[in-house]
């Protein structure tokens, strides 16, 4: 029962779309701006970078506040059926900010809530959360893509956690397989919600960060 309140609030928690509030705020319809998306990326050129940085953090948070409290209410270390449980408290946050409630389902692309679950869910993806912001921050530094760093980094976070799983000892796969199957589907659902991107960077039109071309 605690696991399905905790579900119901995550979903509810996941739908808040705090980039459409802080836009409001200002004054602005963010669905009728740049992209449309009503993500952290499409804010800041709406209303300032500093807004987009807070955005994204609340994001995150979306995604690790759930993720915490079910990581208190588990028996440690926890069983299948409990790492199954868990994920599923994730999957509801990142179905709320994808699919919310209060804006009829149509959301933004779930890559930051993500990354709050995948912070919350220690250490099996703590760890891999780690060296996903790392592959990340290389990408964006590089080809200064946002949308290009999040689709890498969703695809080395399953890669960083099948290598860890068969390099630690104390983890197996008949015990985390809950977790690695969903950790593949994340650059599915990641691609799948950048395919407006890819197109865009194949055009040479996505707009770069760190660029006096990219748009305001």
């Amino acid at each position: 029962m605690n696991f399905v309140i905790l579900i119901i609030a995550s979903y509810l928690l996941g739908s808040i779309s705090f980039a459409v509030i802080i836009a409001k705020a200002h004054g602005k319809d963010l669905r009728q701006i740049g992209s449309g998306n009503v993500g952290a990326t499409n804010l800041s050129r709406a209303v300032g970078k500093k807004w987009g940085y807070f955005c994204f953090c609340l994001d995150v948070l979306k995604g690790f506040l759930p993720m915490f409290v079910g990581g208190r209410i588990i028996s440690a270390p926890p069983g299948v059926l409990e790492l199954f449980l868990w994920l599923i408290v994730g999957i509801a946050a990142v179905l709320g900010h994808i699919f919310p409630l209060y804006l009829k389902f149509k959301g933004g692309k779930g890559v930051a809530t993500s990354f709050g679950i995948a912070l919350g869910l220690w250490p099996y993806y703590t760890i891999c959360a780690g060296v996903t912001f790392l592959a990340w921050i290389i990408v964006v530094l590089k080809w200064r893509y946002i949308s290009l760093g999040s689709i890498v980094g969703s695809i080395v976070f399953p890669v960083s956690l099948i290598i860890l799983t068969i390099a630690k000892p104390d983890w197996d796969f008949v015990h985390l397989w809950p977790l690695v199957l969903a950790s593949v589907g994340i650059p599915v659902m990641v691609i799948l919600r950048h395919c407006e991107n890819i197109k865009r960077i194949s055009a040479g039109t996505e707009n770069k960060v760190f660029s006096k071309e990219a748009s305001a």
